[in-house]
């Protein structure tokens, strides 16, 4: 089970060091919860953290925009995000850094109430997003555009995290919401419709990615890759079928998601490689940033945002 407390900061262990007492605490700051955060589950379940020398605290904060400020602030150590909330920061003035890649491309779902048909038909609408001009937001304009919906014919509301936008699509206060596994898989099971998949609009767009500050992670190389270790040893583990049963039983009974849908869920997750984060992709992420923002500065190159060597062979 996780741990939710928010510590004040005045009593934050937030990066100790390792010493003969214990194994090293980190901090780990994430927006939401889904079947994209399984291998973290099984890390956490069979114990590979702590044989790692690990005590890993997971914070769930249900907002991108908390998250980010706990990340950049020291709050956290470590974060799971969208890799253009790390490119929009650095940008801004902060020491993110990108040192890993946590999920596939962008596995979430347009979904919408019931008897809606296309994406067409939202003109006029409200659609629940966690933050309007990142993350998924940026995909979903991009989604709109193609069907000739511009800024203004929608209102995009900042909703929060993928329980927040399920609540607010089964409340009524939005119209359709972007989400992800299970939070799609079951509002379609209930008659809600499901308009377009991030992942097949853009196939070579990348997933989320594992960031922390440049100072920290130059001041906890051993730590940080020792999580990344865990992490790649937690997801092949979930690729092994005679683990099935025992993965299934790992995830929490919060993700309220049928029997059938997680077993669907594990089978996808199983046939595909661990993520990986590329110099490509990242440029496709900074042409995003930059048509979101504005900017007419030049583009900077992918190394500004990201260091694959901070986890070593593993990232």
């Amino acid at each position: 089970m996780f741990l939710y407390a928010l510590h004040a900061l005045a009593s934050c262990r937030c990066g100790a060091a390792p010493g003969a007492g214990g194994p090293a605490h980190v901090e780990l700051g994430l927006i939401s919860e889904g079947t994209n955060t399984w291998p973290l589950y099984v890390a956490r379940s069979l114990g590979l953290f702590a044989r790692a020398g690990l005590d890993v605290e997971v914070n769930v904060v249900g907002s991108s925009v908390k998250q980010q400020q706990g990340l950049i602030g020291g709050r956290f150590d470590i974060g799971f995000q969208q890799p253009d909330h790390v490119v929009r920061a650095v940008e801004q003035g902060s020491d993110l850094v990108i040192f890993a890649a946590q999920g596939h491309a962008p596995d979430v779902t347009l979904v919408a109430a019931p008897g809606a048909s296309a994406i067409g038909g939202l003109r006029g609408k409200t659609i629940g997003v966690d933050g309007a001009r990142t993350g998924y937001s940026l995909l979903l304009r991009r989604l709109l555009a193609r069907e000739g919906i511009v800024e203004g014919d929608v209102v995009l509301k900042e909703i929060g995290g993928s329980q927040e936008r399920f609540d607010a699509i089964r409340n009524g206060e939005a119209a359709a919401c972007m989400l992800n596994a299970p939070f799609d898989a079951n509002l379609m099971a209930a008659g809600y419709a499901g308009l377009a998949r991030m992942s097949e609009a853009f196939p070579t767009y990348p997933g989320s990615v594992m960031a922390a500050r440049r100072s920290w992670a130059d001041a906890h190389r051993r730590e940080l890759a020792a999580f990344v270790r865990v992490m790649a040893e937690a997801h092949a583990w979930l690729r092994q079928p005679e683990h099935a049963a025992q993965a299934l039983e790992m995830l929490p009974q919060r993700l309220a998601i049928a029997p059938r849908a997680a077993a669907a869920a594990l089978e996808q997750l199983a046939s595909r490689p661990r993520p990986q984060i590329t110099a490509e992709g990242m440029l496709q992420v900074i042409e995003t940033v930059w048509a979101a923002e504005g900017y007419t500065r030049p583009k900077s190159s992918p190394e500004k945002y990201m260091d694959l060597s901070y986890a070593g062979r593993h990232s």
